[in-house]
Formats: structure tokens, sequence, C-alpha cells
């Protein structure tokens, strides 16, 4: 009998013991659950708009960046996030309309994916923060005061491209090249920019250049056929208008199969010859990151430094240079990114 009842007790106890454990699993439970959902309540009911200048490769690539960035900095649209989205489709009067809108939307952060997106939503606040996803020069388009300083409600970041590195890889892949034609857009300031660097890094090379500006893209393919029989190569700076126009370039300059250096990695996969630069991508994602610090509380525009890429990627178009029969030098393709037009540029190429 007692052995029977020391049995009882026994089972009893591990029965208590058992229930114990189980009632501290749910409370640990239940806490880990409550901070989970403390943490997503800290992140929750923000709203970010974005302004993206006009549709191309290079800037849906810089918008899908940006919600990357969002991302891996714990927003995620649909969850904790809200992103409202506008393209002005270059079309600087619905710009304006479209600042004012996001405005409107009440967003926590306004990001302008381009200078002239940029510049409009500078136009209708200064109060709300603004970061830059890939502006060339903030400084130069009176969007902040320093790049270290920014200043006032501004910051971001800049897509400046290494120009002296891509004009030295131009005479590196076509050595018997003279002379260079730069074609941009004239309404565009961030191009204006560049086009200053270009002609002094060409110089430096022995190249002769001439500047071939066009005011919308209706020009652009007459522009190109009359370049591609003034000069041995295109270069193209980062411009919008010419991004968009991109395979009407590539078409016409194929016909005298003129080689085409671009800025962004994008335009190289469209039919361009190569570049020295930054992944789009890449830069959207620095923007979103850059983004959630400020929703965070932890950066103030005012205080954090336009952010700029120290260095670039050779980026080469393997099937191109094979059409225009050039050789890539060893030396350049072991460091390189070999990529190759996507099927719509190869065949506006065999025409």
């Amino acid at each position: 009998m007692k052995n029977k009842g020391l049995m009882t007790t026994v089972i009893v106890i591990l029965l208590f013991l058992g229930a114990t454990l189980v009632y501290q699993l749910g409370m640990s439970r239940g806490n880990d659950q409550a901070a989970t959902t403390a943490t997503t309540s800290e992140k929750a009911d923000k709203t970010v708009g974005i302004l993206q200048y006009v549709s191309h490769e290079a800037l849906d690539a810089i918008t899908n960046g940006i919600k990357e960035g969002l991302k891996e900095s714990g927003y995620t649209e649909g969850d904790n996030l809200t992103i409202e989205f506008q393209n002005g489709q270059a079309d600087q009067s619905k710009l304006a309309t479209m600042s004012q809108q996001l405005l409107n939307k009440n967003a926590d952060v306004l990001v302008g994916v381009a200078t002239p997106a940029a510049q409009a939503l500078a136009n209708v606040t200064q109060d709300v923060p603004i970061v830059l996803g890939a502006v060339t020069d903030p400084v130069g388009a009176n969007l902040v005061a320093d790049m270290d300083e920014p200043g006032g409600n501004i910051t971001g970041v800049s897509d400046k491209a290494p120009v002296a590195a891509q004009i030295k890889l131009a005479t590196e892949l076509m050595p018997d090249a003279k002379s260079v034609g730069i074609l941009y857009s004239s309404t565009e300031d961030n191009s204006k920019y560049q086009v200053a660097e270009a002609e002094a890094a060409a110089q430096d090379n022995g190249l002769t250049t001439k500047k071939y500006a066009v005011p919308s893209s209706n020009e652009i393919a007459q522009t190109v056929q009359v370049m591609a029989q003034e000069v041995d190569f295109i270069y193209i700076p980062l411009d919008n208008t010419i991004a968009n126009a991109m395979q009407t370039v590539v078409g016409e300059a194929n016909k005298t199969k003129t080689p085409i250096i671009t800025s962004v990695d994008t335009m190289v996969e469209q039919g361009g010859l190569a570049t020295v630069g930054q992944d789009q991508f890449t830069i959207g994602v620095e923007t979103g990151k850059m983004v959630a610090a400020i929703l965070d509380g932890t950066s103030e525009p005012a205080t954090t430094s336009i952010y700029t890429f120290s260095d670039g990627e050779t980026i080469i178009n393997e099937e191109q240079a094979a059409f225009l029969g050039i050789t890539i030098p060893d030396s350049i393709k072991a460091d390189a990114t070999m990529v190759n037009s996507d099927d719509a540029t190869t065949s506006s190429s065999a025409e």
C-alpha cells in the first residue's frame, strides 16, 4: 500500500511539473509573439511617396532597388509600409502635379528618382524629408547646399558615373579611335554636368570631341545618323531622354557599326558596347536603406551626407563587341562582367 501511495504521489508531482513547463513555454511563446508584434508596430503605418521621372530600364531598376532596400531594413510593402508611386513620363507639368499629390498623401518620406523628379518634389515642400534616388549633381541641381552637410530636408544617393574611367575604357577597346561624339539632352541639368567631364577626359586621352544636344526624343534618330558619319564612337552620359530611346540609338548606330559607350549597365545590356559604373538596382537599394533610416528616426536629411559610390564595375556586351568586330583584350576581359543584348536589341542589330 505504501508503494502504491508513493507511486501516486510521484505521478501527481510529474503532472504538476509538466503542467508548469507547458505554461512557461506558452508564456515564452506569447512573449516572443508580443515582442514581434511590438517590433512590427514600431515600423507600422509608414508611407513613402516615390516620384519617378520616366520609365526606362535604369530608373525602373532603381525603383525596384528602393523597395528591396526598404524590405531589407524591415519595411515591407503591404505589411507595414504603404508606397504611393507616381511616374511623370518625362512631362514636367505632370511632375509638378504628382509631387503635390504625393505630398497630400501625407507621406513620411518622399523619394525622387532622377533629377527632374527630385526638383519637382523640392518645389512643393521644405518640411517633409526628401531622398534623392540617383541624382548626379545634387549641388548643381540646387537640391542641397553641400554633399557632406546637405543642410535642409533633402539627402540621398548620387549616381555620378566615373566618366574618366569610361572614356579610358573606350580607348582601350578601340585604340584606333580618334574622335567621340557626346549625345545628350539639352533639357537635363545632370547631362550637361557630365558633358564637360567627358570633354576633358577625351582630351586627356587624345580624342577630339563633338557635342550633339537634342531638345527632345524626336530628334534622336536623325542626330545619331549624323554622328555615325562624323565620329568614331558615341558616348552617352547619364541622361534619361537618351536612355528612354536607347533602342532607337542602337538601331541607328548599328547600321554603320558605330560603337556606343554608355554610363549605366542597363544600356549596355540594350546594345551599348561597354561602361564602367554601378549596377542601378544597387543604387536603388542604398536609396531604400537611407529612406528606412529616416523612417526609423536614426538619421536626418540635414546632417546625412549624400551617398556616393567610390568605384565602378567594368561591364561589356560581348555579343555587341563581336558584331562590331572589336576584340576585347584579355587584360580587360579578366576583370569585366560580360553581358549580351536582349532579344529586342539583337533583332534591331541584325537589320
